[in-house]
């Protein structure tokens, strides 16, 4: 028997599922969730109760209460660790309810007590992993496992503990600071991340100190900025620094986990330091005889900074002895490079001495107070006498002769001098390179250079020869020096006329019209330039065209009349004489080929074919037969039908009407034409039309079975009107010029014609014309 306690519990329940499950109608969700609690009312009382209630339904207020839900990370006691415990109002103790667990870790980390509602953790948890987890709640009745309450959510945290200590990501690290800083200037910053929950307790709040170097640096407790704790470090002192910072995590407390990394600090150069000479003067020494650029010696400044900023430059104070060198800073080694800038001679002077300066390239302001950044040297220069090779009076010569100049003529000379005070005499020589070497000759005691062969431009324009000079007393000591001799052009060759690749003048030019411009080359090569001349033959008048020269090395084809035509001659020919401005003079003649072509109004080129020019006017003498032997074929069928008009049938049925037919007609070559016609089409055309028998013998090429069918044909035509192939037609009308076997066609025994003409005249036109005239000829007779 059902209590009220019962009742009372269902009815609840049935409200309160009725408000969550708003979609299904009210009436229909309340019998479906009460069908087998009502069945179970025996008593009028428990009935009247029930409709009562389900006329006062509303809202019922949820009665779950449960402690704040929190887990300790990394437990590690032997019993699951207690979370805390669900309930709701409806649960009086009796057992009657039951509750439900759902969602994330439920069964495997979670469980839950299904009559108290207690909540335990079966694992040990770590927050850095997972920091919470979702789940799922909901009471139940035991018996009938009807929801009591909606299903709840609620979040379970993972209350974190001191387990990680501070991690330096990325170190060891780098940084740079410029020497001779203030105190305090930033060096770098160093971040340490820690993995515990900086919103709970001082288990992620980390604190820097440097264990090892102070006191030139310190470092930010809370930021880990680090900076410079002492002023004016020297780098030319100790350059580079090791710092060890510490990164603490519980405020720095006792207790709290700590690491370390470790700050390679370099201090970078600054221009601190002027440059300094190691001695106060240098002796350099130089022999007589070396060549202006060479080097004399190197001296030396030293600045201790690094970089651009130990770059130092060297320059000679202004003086006369001076002058005589030059000196530059070598890139690498900072070296100062004297070199001579003029030839020395012992016997003028035998030493020199001036004084050098260095300097540093850049500066830097804030240290000019440090003193000047300049030092100076003097420098002596002692001069060696030497035995000196012979002295050319020239660095380089350079020569000119006109090519097929006759061997042995002098084209120059060379001179040299011995100028040591033995002066010795000098012999000249040719040192040869190239086999073209061997076409000069030199003079070895005058230095005179002449020809040994004759020489030719268009082949070599220029030549290059060596000189080699020795004094006598001392063959060791030679000079040698560089002769140019350039080949002048003797005009020997004439110019040509550069023929353009079309040239035509219009039927409609005018007189005095430029028709084409024509220029010239010339294989010879003026000094200055090459002028060219352009005329017409003195022997030859030509009353149609003209040259006109234009200078600047162009000429113009010029029409001297007008109305030319195509049909009266299509070609002309003109000669043009081109000359050069050599000496002597030379000339050619080139023949110019003119072609009369029509154009339109605008000059535009229309044709230059002397056949196209008659095809607008009038038809070929193909085309005219054609049309002819149409229009007579046309005649012929009509009369034929005409003729027969009258007679019986064989079908009268116009679907049954045949009206086939076939022509040949092409032009050929005669019998001598084997390529005119295709035997293919009489092939193919034949193929529909032959017996039975004949379809699948007939191949191209198979020419006596291509003759029999034709003659097969020929005599089913002439069985007349009411025997096949009745009224189809086949006709050779024309064969083409050159065939003696007259037309083949089968309508010649038949044809009718009412009208009558002279057609003899036909066989004036050619042999194709003549087979048509004895047609026509036939035809009239049969008329008559």
């Amino acid at each position: 028997m059902i209590t009220r306690e019962y009742v009372t519990l269902f009815l609840v329940g049935s409200c309160f599922l009725l408000d969550y499950s708003f979609q299904v109608p009210l009436q229909a969700q309340f019998q479906s969730r009460t069908k087998a609690s009502l069945e179970q009312v025996t008593s009028l009382e428990g009935r009247t109760r029930l409709r009562r209630h389900r006329l006062k339904i509303q809202r019922v207020k949820r009665g779950w209460v449960w402690n704040q839900f929190f887990v300790l990370e990394e437990y590690m006691g032997s019993d699951p660790q207690y979370v805390g415990k669900l309930h709701t109002d409806m649960d009086h103790g009796d057992n009657a309810v039951k509750y439900t667990l759902s969602g994330e870790g439920a069964g495997s980390i979670f469980t839950i007590d299904q009559i108290t509602g207690d909540i335990h953790a079966l694992v040990g948890l770590d927050r850095e992993e997972k920091s919470f987890y979702t789940l799922r709640a909901q009471a139940v009745d035991m018996h009938t496992g009807v929801p009591l309450e909606p299903e709840s959510e609620f979040i379970i945290k993972v209350q974190d503990i001191n387990d990680n200590e501070p991690r330096f990501t990325d170190g060891p690290y780098s940084a740079n600071v410029s020497e001779m800083s203030p105190t305090g200037t930033y060096v770098t910053q160093v971040t340490a991340t820690d993995a515990d929950d900086p919103t709970y307790g001082n288990s992620a709040r980390i604190v820097y100190s440097i264990l090892h170097g102070q006191p030139y640096f310190s470092v930010d407790p809370k930021t880990g900025v680090i900076r410079t704790a002492l002023s004016n470090m020297d780098r030319e002192v100790k350059g580079e620094y090791q710092v060890l910072l510490q990164a603490k995590d519980m405020g720095g407390q006792l207790g709290g986990l700590a690491s370390t990394t470790t700050i390679n600090i370099t201090l970078s150069d600054v221009n601190d330091n002027p440059p300094r000479f190691a001695k106060s003067i240098f002796h350099l020494r130089v022999p007589e005889s070396a060549s202006v650029g060479s080097a004399v010696g190197r001296i030396q400044a030293h600045d201790p900074d690094a970089g651009s900023n130990a770059e130092v430059e060297y320059a000679i104070v202004p003086g006369d002895e001076g002058n005589m060198f030059d000196i530059f800073s070598d890139g690498k080694s900072q070296d100062g490079v004297v070199v001579l800038k003029k030839t020395l001679d012992y016997e003028t002077k035998k030493s020199y001495t001036f004084k050098v300066e260095t300097s540093n390239t850049q500066l830097d302001p804030r240290f000019l107070h440090l003193g000047p950044f300049k030092d100076s040297a003097t420098v002596k220069v002692n001069v060696l006498d030497m035995d000196e090779p012979p002295v050319f009076t020239k660095p380089s010569y350079s020569m000119e002769v006109y090519e097929d100049t006759p061997p042995g003529t002098i084209i120059g000379s060379v001179t040299a001098h011995d100028l040591d005070a033995t002066s010795s005499a000098v012999r000249y020589s040719l040192e040869w390179h190239t086999e073209s070497d061997s076409c000069f000759d030199i003079d070895t005691v005058e230095g005179t250079i002449s020809t040994n062969d004759y020489l030719d431009r268009e082949k070599a324009v220029q030549h290059d020869i060596t000189v080699v000079a020795t004094k006598v007393n001392k063959p060791l000591l030679s000079t040698k020096v560089s002769v140019t001799v350039n080949v002048l052009d003797v005009n020997e060759f004439p110019p040509q006329l550069t023929i353009p690749s079309d040239t035509f003048v219009c039927e409609n030019s005018r007189v005095g019209q430029v028709i084409q411009t024509v220029s010239a080359v010339d294989k010879d090569l003026p000094p200055v330039g090459q002028r060219f001349f352009f005329k017409s033959p003195k022997e030859l008048r030509n009353r149609n065209f003209t040259v006109r020269d234009f200078g600047n090395n162009t000429a113009g084809i010029v029409t001297r009349r007008s109305g030319f035509q195509q049909r009266v001659q299509d070609v002309y020919v003109l000669p043009v004489v081109v000359e050069d401005s050599g000496y002597p003079a030379q000339s050619s003649t080139t023949t110019l080929t003119i072609r009369v072509c029509s154009c339109e109004a605008g000059g535009s080129l229309l044709t230059c074919s002397a056949e196209a020019i008659f095809l607008p006017v009038g038809l070929s003498t193909g085309a005219l037969m054609a049309i002819l032997l149409c229009v007579i074929l046309l005649i012929g069928l009509y009369m034929s039908q005409r003729h027969n008009k009258e007679k019986e049938t064989l079908m009268t049925s116009k679907e049954d009407i045949r009206d086939n037919v076939i022509h040949y007609d092409d032009e050929g070559g005669g019998e001598a034409d084997t390529r005119a016609f295709d035997m293919g089409t009489l092939v193919i055309a034949g193929m529909n039309k032959a017996p039975l028998s004949y379809r699948g013998r007939v191949t191209e090429g198979d020419t006596e079975l291509i003759k029999e069918f034709i003659q097969q044909r020929l005599e089913d035509s002439q069985q007349g009107y009411a025997a096949p192939p009745y009224d189809s037609l086949a006709t050779y009308a024309y064969e083409g010029e050159g065939s003696v076997a007259g037309s083949l066609s089968s309508i010649e025994e038949t044809w009718v014609i009412d009208d009558t003409g002279d057609f003899s005249s036909l066989g004036d036109w050619g042999q194709p014309f003549k087979t048509l005239a004895k047609f026509s000829y036939s035809c009239e007779k049969r008329l008559t």
